[in-house]
């Protein structure tokens, strides 16, 4: 029988290895980008927050894009960008399967926080202040959206599939 402090050791044992596993797959699938200016997009990155949103919720999942954008970056299969690309939209995507449990509603809030916060981010902060690099706004908006929406979509196929196997609740 487990007792209350085993029972939350399991627990934690579990968010920290299915994020271990989730900051790996993103990093194994980065490669697998699309050269958009300043910017690599990459859907694989989208899909896994919509997964990491629901699986191990938006803190875990915060960890998760953070520690994937800086082996990323440090490995030059990511820029910057890969930062607010990926933080925001993984809160908002947990933030929203928490309170809903919806898959749905947990890839639009991936697509609200990569391809509309995340972009503004990028290009008002961290192009300039970071990059050295003057952005218009639109310029990344518009593929942080579809890389978003490509990812999402793929997370949404990965959450039914988890679903069905009794991964989440």
């Amino acid at each position: 029988m487990l007792t209350h402090s085993s029972a939350t050791m399991a627990s934690s044992t579990r968010l920290v290895a299915y994020s271990v596993v989730l900051a790996a797959l993103a990093v194994a699938l980065s490669p697998l980008s699309i050269p958009t200016g300043i910017a690599k997009v990459s859907p694989s990155q989208h899909f896994i927050n919509v997964i990491a949103g629901a699986l191990v919720g938006p803190w875990w999942g915060l960890a998760v894009a953070a520690i994937t954008s800086l082996v990323r970056n440090a490995i030059g299969l990511g820029t910057p960008l890969a930062f607010p690309g990926s933080i925001f939209g993984v809160v908002l995507a947990g933030l929203a399967y928490r309170h809903t449990r919806n898959i749905y509603f947990t890839a639009v809030g991936e697509i609200i926080g990569t391809g509309l916060i995340g972009a503004s981010v990028g290009a008002l902060l961290v192009a300039p202040y970071l990059m050295g690099k003057q952005i218009a706004l639109t310029v990344l908006i518009l593929p942080f959206l579809l890389s978003s929406i490509a990812g999402a979509i793929l997370g949404i196929v990965g959450l039914r599939i988890l679903r069905r196997l009794g991964y989440l609740r």
